[in-house]
């Protein structure tokens, strides 16, 4: 990429696209172009077909995207496929119609089937059953990649596609209604330590900040307990609680979305849709359509190579944040896909080591979280 390209970062207020904006700038991109969502839906073709009329990009991270737990993609379940089927399709039909030079889309690991090996391949996407709870939005992140795929077969863009594992960082929503399970496991932890230490003040600074369903540290006492209740934080004359969901032995992968950012700016300096012709099919100088061999599975793994169960990982939390109370597993709520590895030989063959451990990017997110940076969406 030049250094002067005009660049769309597409969902730049969220975990991904803020991680992305702030390594671009980092590395002196700074003709980054925005659409925030009070300007721009997204869902809308004639909204979109207008801003790329107006911007011309050079290049596009499409990172937008609704997102959420396994409760919201479970709950909220036409939003998440409508949603994230109209975003990527006019964000990616666009930036072929407008001449985009290349195109990076962001998907997620839980396309995998739910019973695939471990780690997961590449090559294993649609071969067999998706997790039921995310069912809605892993068909459109599927249909981001096979959009991706087709364009370039067809029209012989220049289009890269992603998948990242569990992420975690600055910008990430602290929502326990809708966030995901690191996030969660923070404010609940967080929350749990000031419960259990009668810090009333921190308790009403943490609502007032981010509210839950509508409870703030203006609401009363009794109220502000009764809500932390309904998420599983709570105490008695001996010791204070947190209920989690699940047996604890599913396994999870978690990358920072600062290493994310690192990885998929360096995939876009550094490698070309043809490049990936060349490595995985050995073929060279494409005509288009390109009607030969059958070309699939050419998105790419992004992660780490090491998984943690979900167990481990509030032990973890626990101790970062200093809760001493206890931990209480509701077996009765559903643990989603036992485990989720992903096989990243792929990615690291093409130069690029994540930089950021687990622990130490915990300890990150909190000291934001504790700054006052956490978001609630």
């Amino acid at each position: 990429m030049e250094k002067d390209a005009k660049i769309y970062v597409a969902g730049h207020t969220g975990l991904v696209g803020s991680a992305i904006t702030r390594q671009l700038k980092k590395k002196g991109y700074n003709n980054l172009v925005f659409t925030p969502h009070s300007h721009i839906d997204l869902r809308d073709q004639a909204q979109v077909k207008d801003f790329f009329e107006r911007e011309q990009p050079d290049y596009v991270f499409l990172a937008a995207a609704k997102v959420g737990g396994i409760w919201a993609n479970n709950v909220y379940r036409a939003e998440f496929i409508y949603d994230n089927l109209m975003i990527e399709a006019n964000i990616i039909h666009y930036s072929y119609i407008y001449g985009v030079k290349k195109l990076l889309f962001l998907g997620s690991s839980c396309i995998y089937p739910k019973y695939a090996p471990q780690p997961l391949k590449e090559e294993y996407l649609l071969t067999d059953t998706l997790e039921y709870t995310n069912e809605p939005y892993a068909i459109a992140k599927i249909a981001g990649i096979k959009l991706v795929e087709s364009y370039n077969l067809q029209y012989g863009t220049n289009f890269l596609s992603v998948m990242p594992t569990n992420l975690y960082g600055e910008n990430d929503n602290f929502d326990l209604e809708k966030s995901h399970v690191l996030p969660a496991l923070i404010r609940k932890f967080h929350l749990g330590k000031l419960l259990m230490d009668n810090d009333w003040q921190g308790l009403k600074d943490d609502l007032n900040r981010l509210p839950i369903e509508n409870v703030t540290g203006e609401n009363s006492e009794q109220e502000i307990l009764d809500i932390l209740a309904k998420y599983g934080i709570y105490k008695d004359q001996t010791d204070t609680y947190i209920t989690l969901w699940g047996t604890g032995k599913p396994r999870r992968e978690f990358l920072h979305s600062d290493d994310l950012a690192d990885a998929v700016v360096f995939l876009m300096e550094t490698l070309d849709f043809e490049q990936i012709l060349k490595n995985e099919y050995n073929i060279n100088n494409p005509t288009y359509p390109l009607v030969g061999p059958e070309v699939r599975n050419t998105h790419i793994n992004i992660g780490v190579g090491e998984d943690i169960s979900i167990k481990d990982l509030a032990l973890l939390v626990k101790k970062i944040i200093g809760f001493d109370g206890q931990i209480i597993w509701n077996t009765k709520k559903p643990d989603g896909t036992p485990r989720k590895l992903l096989d990243v030989s792929k990615l690291f063959s093409y130069g690029w080591k994540p930089k950021i451990t687990l622990e130490q990017g915990i300890k990150k997110v909190y000291d934001n979280y504790l700054q006052g940076k956490a978001k609630a969406r």
